[in-house]
């Protein structure tokens, strides 16, 4: 299983974490802007989600890339991986921090308040078309750059992601909600509009 990580040096791994660390942050905030008219820090000090750089790593470390023809065991692979993740993260946040970090009990056939089968379809199609397309790429230019300078920056680039989710993640914690450092309102909705509805601080 783990094995398969081999197939990449270090330095390529510590790449793609970042690269799909802003990529998560990117993604994240494109919704915000499209369904709720503002993008924010989600919650982080740097532009960057590296909870999106693990679960690549974790995903390709368990089931590798997926065949070119249609891969059904891989896409409901991707379906239980990331239906489990979002319940183990969500309850996580939930009994650390005391709030909760999404709520998807308006949706229909959602799976605790943490998942969807909606949702789930989503983020697992998304996750294959990035693995089938976009991964290999990514890996391509790091394995290209292999320079002790930027092998040096790419370490130094994933241990600051990792200290700010550390250092945010204990502020949520002392302070029970999220960690909102800045907001801009995209679309100019009006003042009164709530701008997160769907994360809760638990009573």
């Amino acid at each position: 299983m783990l094995e398969l990580l081999n197939d990449y040096s270090f330095y390529d791994w510590c790449m793609m974490i970042v690269v799909c660390s802003f990529i998560g942050f990117m993604i994240e905030n494109s919704w915000l802007a499209f369904t709720k008219g503002y993008i924010d820090n989600r919650n982080m000090h740097l532009p960057f989600l590296i909870g999106y750089g693990f679960a690549v790593v974790a995903c390709y470390s368990v089931m590798g890339l997926p065949d070119d023809s249609p891969d059904i065991m891989y896409f409901v692979g991707l379906f239980l991986f990331v239906s489990c993740g979002e319940i183990v993260l969500g309850k996580f946040v939930e009994l650390m921090c005391g709030f909760y970090y999404w709520d998807y009990t308006r949706l229909p056939l959602h799976v605790t308040r943490y998942t969807s089968v909606f949702t789930s379809l989503g983020f697992a199609t998304a996750i294959i078309v990035f693995m089938r397309h976009v991964f290999p790429w990514i890996m391509y230019v790091a394995e290209s750059l292999d320079l002790d300078s930027i092998h040096n920056l790419e370490v130094v680039a994933v241990v600051a992601l990792a200290v700010d989710f550390a250092v945010s993640f204990a502020k949520m914690h002392r302070e029970h909600g999220l960690l909102e450092l800045w907001k801009i309102d995209v679309w100019h909705r009006h003042e009164g509009e709530n701008a997160d509805e769907v994360r809760t601080k638990i009573a």
